[in-house]
This record gives structure tokens, sequence and C-alpha cells, in this order.
């Protein structure tokens, strides 16, 4: 029996793959597409990513592939600055295409012993209290102990589960592509400046040797959202919209996308959990899709490792849901927000005017781009220090830095005091001693996923909070 079947070979499903291993599971990643996507609708990773990378090692394989982006526009398109003094060691977005994400991804998750298995597709789903009865369309079957549905937002997981998918339907839809235009650089530039001042779903991006990426309103949602665009629809709606169609021709890849919001009902049944688009779907203003769902890995990928070796505590798994499902939400109301914003209709116009005068207060901006870089997640762990729930930032100890000592995926408690022990679950929870200046406060326990799960220099509440997030103690 196979410990985890991951559905999809997505970012997600990558991400948990390779997070899974790191503990010694077995993984298997079923994706039904034959071959890696060669469409890069994703363009980039948000701070708490490049944490999360960092955190692994994995960082330094995607900077020298990526542009490091400190501009404003992130949240509805409003070119404010980057704002000052963030939470971070990496205060930036890297502008990175999905495809070079998935890339790396795939070539760590090999690396650390992931089996991928492509033009798998999967058609049924039967759990008993032992594990989970996976069919695939070739008419074989596979057991594993766990399933995790990665697959899209159109999850044959979820809906081999029941999970109910509410939410809205797309009233407005987008085309997409990567295609050569014959206009020259300052025609594009010049009309994108002039279309942009009421059209916010519009514009071009140069890719290298005459090819674009372009995106350009649809002039009304398909009926068979399947259905890829043709090339005559992009340049007949760039006319509409521009007044030119850039001279369009020798389309790498078309598609479209809508601004449907909906939220599975609930990220696990029993032994089958749903992360990334398979839970979650929404416009990707603001460039979070790609980034939620590769968090959501991370936040399942040691709670799910913890309960396949044998030490989850009550309540791990069933925390995934708690801690992820409020995030989403959020990120689908700042969506909803941006679609409104985003509209050249004049009540939503005059929405944005306004909005524009107040990202010009430095608190504002930062609190925007804070919710969009999902640096501000703060999980429910109850009342306590301000830092209690939020991820901690990578901060210079004596010797290294704090995400160096993160890179196997195991608990750490960061002591200023020397005083403290993590004595019987020396297995799960590294103990670094170090007078760290940038820390405000005596100690602080970790989760695999650096979040704060205690703060203080009790040793009996340690023990406590030792025992809730990292199970019972050994000998």
């Amino acid at each position: 029996m196979i410990d985890v079947i991951v559905v999809g070979a997505g970012p997600t499903g990558l991400m948990l793959a390779g997070e899974l291993r790191l503990h010694g599971v077995r993984v298997l990643v079923l994706d039904k597409e034959a071959e890696p996507t060669r469409q890069s609708r994703a363009q980039g990773l948000h701070v708490r990513s490049i944490e999360v990378m960092a955190q692994r090692g994995l960082l330094e394989r995607f900077l020298p592939l990526g542009r490091q982006i400190t501009a404003g526009g992130f949240f509805a398109g409003l070119g404010k600055a980057w704002p000052e003094r963030l939470d971070t060691a990496h205060s930036y977005v890297l502008a990175i295409p999905q495809q070079i994400t998935e890339r790396l991804l795939t070539e760590h998750a090999i690396e650390v012993g992931a089996e991928i298995r492509r033009g798998c597709e999967v058609v049924g789903l039967r759990q008993d209290g032992q594990g989970v009865s996976v069919g695939l369309a070739d008419g074989t079957e596979m057991r594993a102990r766990f399933v995790v549905g990665c697959d899209g937002g159109r999850s044959a997981v979820r809906k081999l589960l029941g999970v109910a998918f509410p939410g809205e339907p797309s009233r407005v839809e987008t085309l997409l592509g990567e295609m050569e235009l014959t206009a020259p650089p300052e025609e594009l530039a010049a009309v994108m400046a002039e279309v942009r001042r009421t059209q916010q779903r519009f514009g071009t991006m140069p890719l290298g040797d005459g090819v674009y990426r372009v995106v350009v309103p649809a002039g009304g949602v398909a009926e068979d959202r399947t259905a890829t665009p043709t090339l005559e629809e992009f340049k007949q709606q760039l006319r509409t919209i521009a007044g030119t169609d850039f001279g369009a021709h020798s389309p790498r890849w078309l598609s479209r996308f809508g601004d449907a919001t909906r939220q599975a009902e609930r990220y696990r049944v029993d032994r089958v959990f749903l992360a990334g688009d398979a839970a979650h779907i929404h416009p990707p203003t603001g460039g979070q899709g790609l980034n939620l769902g590769i968090q959501d890995a991370f936040n399942l990928g040691w709670k799910l490792a913890a309960a396949v070796t044998g030490w989850a505590p009550a309540g791990l798994l069933d925390s995934y849901h708690a801690e992820r499902h409020p995030v989403a939400a959020d990120v689908l109301d700042n969506t909803r927000a941006q679609i409104q914003l985003m509209s050249t209709e004049p009540g939503p116009q005059a929405v944005r005017r306004l909005l524009a005068e107040l990202v010009d207060i430095e608190e504002v901006n930062r609190y925007l781009i804070e919710k969009i870089t999902a640096i501000a997640v703060r999980y429910d762990f109850g009342e306590g220090h301000e830092l209690l729930g939020r991820r901690l930032r990578d901060m210079p100890l004596k010797h290294g830095r704090l995400y160096e000592r993160m890179h196997t995926g195991r608990g750490l408690l960061l002591d200023r005091t020397g005083r403290l022990s993590v004595a019987g679950w020396e297995d799960r929870v590294d103990h670094v001693v170090d007078p760290v200046e940038e820390l405000d406060a005596p100690a602080v326990l970790l989760r695999p996923d650096g979040h704060v799960a205690w703060v203080g220099e009790d040793q009996q509440e340690l023990l406590a909070r030792l025992s809730e997030w990292f199970g019972t103690a050994t000998g």
C-alpha cells in the first residue's frame, strides 16, 4: 500500500510531494495529462511563497530564473509604490513563469524520492477504515493510506467525494495567451498606457523574440468554458478594446479565465483531502492562486506525514481545514473586491478613485500588500503574544540564518534563554539556543511550516504546546 497518492502534478501537488518525502513518506503523484503543461498562467511567487522556498532550501534554484520586482499595483492594478519595511527578509515578488516553477518543483520532488506518473486519470474513489482505493481510467486500481486531490478547479477527486463547491459563476471573462506581435514597442506602450487608464483587464508583456503575453477582456462569457479561444477572437477583442490587433500572429497558446469564486465546503473527508484549486477557485487578480496552493501544501504536508509516521496528536489533521479554509475565504473576498475595482462602470470607478487616494497612506498600502503576499496570515491558536499563529520571518543567527535550520521540515525551538528543553521530542523538534537580537521574545516554538505555536520561557507551558503540536514524548 502506498502511503499517500497525490492527484495532480501542478505546483500544489508537487510541493506536497516534496514535503511528504522530507519525512520518508512514500508518495505517488498521478496526473491525467501525458506531458507537463506548456502554459504559464501564473507569473510569480509572492513573499510568503518565496519564504516557503527559502525554508526548504529551494530558493537558490528559483532566484536565477526570475526577476525580483518591488513595483506597486498588485492590488487591482493600483499603481502605488512597494511599501517599505515589510516584515520579511524577502521584500519582493519573484516574477517567474509557472512552467519554470513546476519544472523546479518536479525536479525537487523526484530528487527526494517521489514517484510521478503521467497519463493516469482518476475516475473512481472508495475509502474504508484502512485506506483509499483509487480507480484509474485504464481499469487499474491502487491503494493508499491517504489521498490528496490537487487536481484543479474541475477536480475529479472533489466530485468523486461529493463535496459541495458553492460560490458564484463567472460574470466576466478574460482572454489570455502568448503570441507574436508585429507592432513596434513604442506603439504598444502608448496604447497600453491609454487603455489602462480605464481598463485594467488589458495588457501586453514582452517575453522576448517578438513574443508577448496578452490579456484582453472577452466579448462575453463562453457557454463552453473549456473551449480554447481562437486567434481571431483575440484579434477581434484587441481591436474592440485597443483599436488595433497589434499584428498578432503565431500564438504559442491561448486560454480564457473567468471571475468565478467557489470554495469547497470541506477540505477533508476522512482519508481524502483537497488542496489548491481543487479546494478553491477565484479570479487571478493579485496573482494569488498558485501561491495559495503552494501554501496549502506547506500547511498539510507535515501534518499528513505525522499521521503516516504515527506521531500525529489528536486533531492535527483537522487543523488543516480549520486553518486554510479561512485563508482561502479571505482571498476569495479580496479578489471579488479587485474585480469590482477593475470594472469600467461609473460606480466601481468612483470607488477605485477613492481607494487610490487611500493607498497613498503608507499603512493602507502596507495592509493591502501584506494581504496579497500572505505574510499577514495568522492562524487562530487562541489568545497570547502577538507572534502567536503568525509565521516568523527569516532572521540572522549567531551561525547562519533561521530558515537554514528549517530545511528538513522539523519543528524548531528558538531559545534565547538557554534554559529550555525539548527532551522527548528530539526526533521531531530541533532546539536552537541563540541570542538572536531580532527576536522580541524569550523563546518561540515553530511548527515545521514556520508558524509560531508558542511564545514564552516557562518549561511546563512549553511541554504542553509540544504535546499539542508534536504528539506524545518518547522515552
